[in-house]
């Protein structure tokens, strides 16, 4: 007969954020707020992006769409945060 192995049990090292979690959750929080503010930005410059197109068309195009020329100057004009 051959001999038998004993498995070993090996305890599961612990998670690299495990040994700086104090400092790791600040890294942590500070990459969320940085990509919050990265989106925000850019739905910012998404919205102003749509407001230069709509005071670029056609009458006919904002025709098409419902808007009066009035009204695409009107939103055309308002700050990209609003």
């Amino acid at each position: 007969m051959d001999t038998i192995e004993t498995i070993r049990y090996v305890e599961p090292a612990l998670p690299a954020r495990a040994h700086h979690q104090g400092r790791r959750s600040f890294v942590g929080r500070l990459v969320l707020v940085l990509r919050s503010l990265v989106r925000q930005i850019d739905r910012m410059l998404a919205r102003r992006r749509g407001r230069l197109a709509l005071m670029e068309m056609t009458d006919d195009q904002l025709k098409d769409i419902g808007i009066s020329r009035c009204d695409a100057h009107r939103e055309g004009i308002r700050a990209f945060w609003e």
